[in-house]
């Protein structure tokens, strides 16, 4: 994983995905489905956002957000805006 990206940082956005949808955060695997599985939905999905864009002051487009339809492109949406953020 990049250096500019924390070591826990999956972890942590697992914890703030559960927090909001009061899940258990080993509950969360990568394949586990927002809408199906985890019963999230469009105001849960934009409270994650907001939470997610607060702990890691980044910027997730609103077009973006229907497009994350499980906790794997969750991170990896996440990962990538944060090496954005971080690049040179």
């Amino acid at each position: 994983m990049p250096e500019n990206i924390p070591r826990n940082f999956e972890e942590g956005l697992k914890e703030i995905i559960a927090d909001v949808i009061g899940r258990d955060p080993q509950e969360l695997k990568p394949d586990a489905d927002f809408w199906k599985d985890l019963g999230v939905d469009s105001i849960k999905a934009i409270e994650i956002t907001v939470a997610i864009e607060r702990k890691y002051k980044i910027s997730i487009r609103d077009e973006q957000i229907p497009k994350i339809t499980n906790v794997g492109q969750a991170i990896e949406i996440v990962k990538l805006a944060l090496e954005k953020k971080n690049a040179p």
